[in-house]
């Protein structure tokens, strides 16, 4: 049998091209892994504050209530990992920090958006649905 007939023609990899890069194994990393990173109680909330501005250490430190300074370290690091934040480090005394998100982080944050818009609209059903639920048991 000829090979030169067995590959997927451009026009149709480019229409499932993540879907077929799953299937086939080619994926480098798994989209659980990354959505386990991106989807971290942290993670959210530092993609959050920083779409809306360039942010220091510090104030995200006073925004994100809860977090100690060791997981903010650890998140912000993950996260410049993955090309979701750059870290710009300005010559100054004091070191002055800042964190911006990249194209790509603000593309998820238009994502959380859309999620959260989605929550808002069907909060109250939610809650219909759970006391139903709850009074039948």
């Amino acid at each position: 049998m000829s090979q030169g007939n067995t590959a997927v023609p451009d026009q149709l990899r480019t229409l499932d091209d993540a879907q077929l890069m799953i299937e086939m194994g080619e994926c480098p990393i798994p989209p659980r892994e990354l959505l386990d990173t991106i989807g971290g109680k942290w993670a959210v909330q530092i993609i959050v504050a920083v779409a809306k501005a360039p942010l220091r250490f510090t104030e995200l430190e006073r925004l994100i209530d809860g977090i100690s300074r060791r997981m903010l370290t650890l998140t912000l690091r993950n996260l410049e990992r993955d090309g979701l934040l750059v870290r710009t480090v300005y010559p100054t005394v004091p070191p002055k920090v800042e964190y911006v998100a990249t194209p790509m982080a603000l593309e998820l944050y238009e994502a959380m958006l859309t999620l959260t818009n989605w929550s808002r609209r069907h909060s109250a059903c939610v809650a219909r649905s759970r006391e139903a639920y709850d009074s039948r048991s």
